[in-house]
């Protein structure tokens, strides 16, 4: 498996958020970079988040902006906030790849952002990639060597991809898009510590929801129909707390297969 470890990349500021729990697990990272800073996902609105982050930009000469990786709110909950406070903009993915009926999570829709980012285009120092799967908006930011990835690769532990618009597929094309970026030393995540072996993280991904896929396909061939038959069977490593979670991600993987004809 990838090394992981707690050790940030040089230039970049860390604050963690005191939200842990099962999808989120120590909490969201909300990342600063330069100096006026960038932003990458302000998270919570909590207080003591805020107070922390606004202590963090303060340090290192003011704020030039807010970048969101997506808009789910334990991500982009304190950016309207933030951009009160420091009159700076707020830059978000487009919507518009996404397809009717595609599941969505709470989210800052209406944050009324000032910048949509594309694929390609730029916020700042900031290149932007658009990595759509665990939502439709969803992008990365390219900083020199460093990849902030948001929640398309955790820290630890596997990505929650909920059914709808071919998310599943969509995702996997993503990490195969994030693994043909060159010359990266680390990739910050939206939860968990730093990646330091991008590259090996990826694979690990990838052939992770390859295995989930095939003994997916052994599952449904062995006769087993029901949900909660192929999630006891699949998913047996799914501890209880993220059970709903995994039931979501069964759901996407069967649309994932149903759309490419492959289900028995």
């Amino acid at each position: 498996m990838a090394q992981i470890t707690e050790r940030v990349p040089d230039g970049v500021t860390l604050v963690l958020a005191p939200n842990a729990g099962p999808l989120t697990l120590s909490g969201t990272n909300t990342w600063l970079i330069g100096e006026p800073a960038w932003l990458v996902d302000p998270g919570p609105a909590h207080p003591e988040h805020l107070a922390r982050v606004i202590a963090a930009v303060e340090a290192r000469g003011g704020l030039s902006g807010i970048a969101l990786t997506h808009s789910h709110l334990d991500h982009a909950e304190a950016a309207p906030q933030l951009r009160q406070r420091f009159d700076v903009p707020v830059a978000v993915g487009s919507r518009q790849a996404a397809v009717s009926g595609a599941f969505e999570e709470p989210s800052a829709e209406d944050l009324d952002a000032d910048v949509v980012l594309s694929d390609g285009g730029s916020f700042g120092p900031l290149t932007v990639i658009t990595t759509p799967g665990h939502s439709p908006d969803h992008v990365a930011f390219v900083v020199d060597r460093v990849v902030f990835c948001g929640d398309t690769v955790l820290g630890e532990g596997s990505v929650f991809i909920a059914p709808g618009g071919n998310a599943l597929a969509r995702y996997m094309d993503s990490l195969r898009r994030l693994r043909t970026v060159e010359d990266i030393d680390a990739l910050c995540p939206g939860h968990g510590p730093v990646v330091w072996e991008p590259a090996a993280k990826l694979d690990d991904y990838l052939a992770h929801r390859l295995d989930r896929e095939n003994r997916l396909l052994d599952a449904l061939a062995r006769g087993l129909h029901t949900k909660d038959e192929l999630l006891d069977d699949v998913w047996d490593d799914a501890p209880p707390a993220l059970r709903p979670a995994a039931m979501l991600t069964l759901e996407a993987h069967l649309e994932k297969l149903a759309g490419e004809g492959r289900l028995p």
